[in-house]
């Protein structure tokens, strides 16, 4: 007996509904408010707080339609250097975020239907035209994870399939997980001792260390 598909209630650039084959699955409430837990949520997944570590967990509102705009969200952050990007020709330039909650959890995401062979990652994307990697870091974040966030450091260049992706460290100051774009299936809050659990794929083994060594 054929069952129907399961979509994401958001539909893609090009607006078609994406089918999610194999559909992820909330956790228990309590994971959420358990620091030694793994927390997941799917698209639209309520949460049982409206506060998480004392930031607001809602929906983000007046979003950025414009380079000048994700480049204003990202400059809103604590002063910090980072080193010049090392360009690759053969390589995409792309930048991506981790996000650490107080209890010292990271939030990753969970690419629909395991796009490009990540189950689990952390959010990422390749440079638009005209945004730097610092508001391609904070859109990414926001699109995949439904994350407002804030970039505090630089973290590190990782050579990838096809792009060399600069992570920064970010905390969240708003936002909403289950608000995630359509690219994401679920977002996961992980603790560090569990990464090895979620990040699989190898082009996440050079962070997954550098992360768990922290």
């Amino acid at each position: 007996m054929s069952t129907s598909p399961e979509f994401h209630p958001r539909r893609d650039e090009a607006g078609h509904r994406v089918a999610l084959h194999c559909p992820s699955t909330p956790t228990a409430p309590g994971t959420w408010l358990d620091p030694e837990a793994a927390a997941s949520v799917v698209p639209d997944g309520a949460l049982p707080v409206d506060t998480l570590h004392g930031v607001a967990l809602a929906p983000a509102t007046a979003l950025p339609t414009d380079v000048a705009g994700w480049e204003a969200l990202a400059a809103a952050a604590p002063v910090f250097d980072e080193p010049p990007y090392p360009a690759v020709a053969s390589l995409k330039a792309a930048a991506g975020v981790v996000i650490e909650e107080a209890d010292g959890r990271l939030w990753l995401v969970s690419p629909s239907n395991a796009f490009g062979g990540y189950v689990n990652t952390f959010p990422k994307g390749r440079q638009d035209p005209g945004l730097s990697l610092r508001a391609t870091a904070v859109k990414e974040a926001l699109e995949e994870a439904g994350l407002l966030v804030q970039l505090q450091d630089f973290l590190l260049d990782c050579r990838r399939t096809q792009t060399l992706t600069r992570y920064y460290r970010a905390r969240r100051i708003g936002g909403h997980p289950g608000a995630m774009g359509w690219e994401s299936q679920a977002v996961h809050l992980v603790p560090r001792a569990r990464l090895a659990d979620f990040l699989a794929n190898p082009s996440d083994a050079p962070l997954r260390r550098l992360l768990a060594g922290g």
